[in-house]
């Protein structure tokens, strides 16, 4: 384990544990004692951690192997023999420092940034070792000085001329930029679309993409097709718009970005396996016959991180199908409330009660805020006598959850650790599986 490692689990361990702020010796004994053995890297499995501390609060459990697999998917997968490639991870989908750790120890180097706190989050971990990219296309004059001459960034991306004269105008014209476009593309099989905020519209980059040819070192095209992109054939489409720009503009591209979309699986949501996507895009790049000088990044979150953590819930109250839980739409659980997704959940409850139903029931949530938007339909399948203390994990909330938590009502803490468990759900062991029961059918 890195020293850089040990830090950034130091640094989580620390906020958890204040987090949790009770005054109760005896819990402040036991969080102690967890919090110890996690820092030898001895992982304990969820389990023993509900019977031993019987949380009274919302625990996120980090898996170390989750996140060594899908860091090892995306480099391995999305490599040419023609192109030099970069996998960039998004920052956004989950900053904790054990979370980049951890990505960062099994061999991402490279980071897109959209913020001034995920650059210094970033310089702070791992300094020059790490390479950042400013990918949000509107940023603010302060943040593009402080990330040029401050934290050596030297790629950012736009979508308007208003940005380019922006970026131009504060790094006072220098001569070392990569400018890379972004095209608004299709989001049309997207769970999230994201092209309606950013991106210029390729009947109207012509002017724009000779512009920073003009300006950059480095010129770029990048795009997004939309978060949780569930065809692998939108990359294919948005590959063939990138490539009649640059034919149209008659202009030398030197970095083609594929952005994110990757997507995890989901009750109800099970995309192609991500093997497909890789295949799609690769095909797409060969017959649009880049220049080989031409660098490929990728921009994967959600695919790389959201198996790698669960979330454990305690339920305070039920009436009918309805769960009232100790976290919800303002805490971790915002993508169960406003988009809808069905996260996969597990039950838990502790020794001496009589043991869980075997039939399931279809339930849905309340959050513990006062808000009545705190709500999350699902349906959640689980044991028909579930009630007051029990516990259930919900899986595939390694990505966006801690992000995007509110202190709204008080309901801000929570405790972390990390676990030796595999995934409730998992694209990369499916795969994995498919993969072998090939090889044992062709022999």
């Amino acid at each position: 384990m890195t020293q850089n490692h040990e830090n950034a689990r130091a640094v989580n361990s620390k906020i958890h544990y204040l987090n949790f702020n009770q005054k109760s010796t005896k819990a402040n004994g036991q969080i102690n004692a967890a919090l110890e053995g996690n820092s030898k890297n001895n992982f304990p499995k969820i389990d023993d951690y509900i019977a031993n501390l019987k949380p009274a609060l919302p625990v996120y459990f980090i898996r170390p192997k989750a996140i060594k697999r899908a860091t090892e998917f995306f480099l391995e997968n999305f490599s040419h023999s023609k192109y030099d490639s970069d996998v960039l991870y998004s920052v956004k989908s989950n900053p904790d420092a054990t979370v980049l750790q951890h990505l960062f120890d099994n061999g991402i180097k490279h980071f897109d940034v959209a913020s001034l706190a995920e650059i210094e989050l970033i310089s702070g971990l791992f300094g020059e070792a790490a390479k950042m990219y400013f990918m949000h296309p509107i940023k603010s004059r302060e943040a593009i000085y402080k990330a040029y001459f401050e934290y050596g960034i030297r790629d950012f991306v736009l979508d308007s001329p208003e940005e380019l004269r922006k970026i131009k105008e504060v790094t006072k014209h220098a001569k070392d930029l990569g400018l890379h476009m972004r095209l608004s593309v299709s989001n049309s099989n997207a769970a999230f679309n994201l092209s309606g905020k950013f991106g210029i519209l390729p009947s109207k980059s012509i002017a724009l993409a000779r512009r920073i040819r003009l300006s950059a070192q480095r010129f770029g095209i990048c795009f997004h097709v939309g978060s949780q992109c569930m065809d692998p054939i939108e990359y294919r489409n948005a590959i063939n718009l990138a490539k009649n720009v640059v034919q149209k503009a008659k202009v030398k591209l030197d970095v083609l970005d594929i952005g994110g979309g990757f997507p995890s699986t989901y009750p109800g949501m099970t995309p192609p396996n991500l093997a497909s996507y890789f295949d799609e895009i690769f095909d797409a790049i060969r017959q649009a016959n880049f220049d080989s000088s031409v660098r490929l990044w990728c921009e994967p979150g959600r695919a790389l991180v959201a198996e790698a953590g669960s979330l454990l819930v305690r339920v305070e109250g039920k009436k009918n199908a309805m769960l009232y839980l100790n976290d919800g739409t303002y805490g971790g659980l915002f993508d169960a409330g406003f988009p809808g997704f069905i996260y996969p959940t597990r039950a838990v409850r502790v020794k001496g009660k009589i043991p869980f139903a075997e039939k399931q029931t279809s339930f849905g949530f309340y959050g513990p805020t006062c808000d009545s938007l705190d709500v999350m339909k699902g349906p959640f399948q689980l044991p028909e006598n579930i009630t007051e203390g029990d516990y259930i994990e919900i899986g595939q909330l390694g990505a966006y959850s801690r992000s995007i938590r509110t202190s709204f009502n008080g309901f801000d803490r929570n405790l972390q650790f990390e676990v030796c468990d595999e995934p409730i759900d998992s694209m990369f062991i499916n795969e994995e599986e498919e993969n072998q029961q090939e090889l044992e059918n062709q022999n």
